[in-house]
């Protein structure tokens, strides 16, 4: 079913990434669609974007991946090196699925688009 899902896996431990706040914005807009936490898992408790809303267009994620680091790791730095790392993408069927996942460590992350 066509929506818009993600999850978080802390590569730095090889587990999932709890309690990341999550923000999903249409690019070109200063307001949030969504604000979210990821859970035990990694994953947010529901879609993104629900099936049968998804609509073609630029959006970004937001991850805030500074807060998750500096709760997690009592040796982070007092200033993270990623703070909000911030995904830039684009929807261009509104009958697919979209998910994109972060793969995060402290120091740099990668993302594709899942399933």
């Amino acid at each position: 079913m066509a929506g818009l899902s993600t999850h978080i896996l802390d590569t730095s431990i090889g587990k999932p990434a709890a309690d990341v706040k999550i923000e999903l914005f249409e690019a070109d807009n200063k307001s949030a669609i969504v604000t979210c936490r990821t859970n035990a898992d990694g994953r947010t408790d529901e879609p993104l974007i629900a099936p049968g809303n998804l609509r073609k267009g630029t959006f970004e994620l937001h991850f805030h991946a500074g807060d998750y680091f500096t709760a997690t790791n009592k040796d982070a730095p007092a200033v993270p090196f990623l703070d909000v790392v911030v995904i830039r993408f684009g929807i261009g069927h509104t009958d697919q699925h979209y998910h994109v996942p972060l793969l995060l460590s402290p120091f740099g992350y990668s993302t594709y688009r899942g399933s």
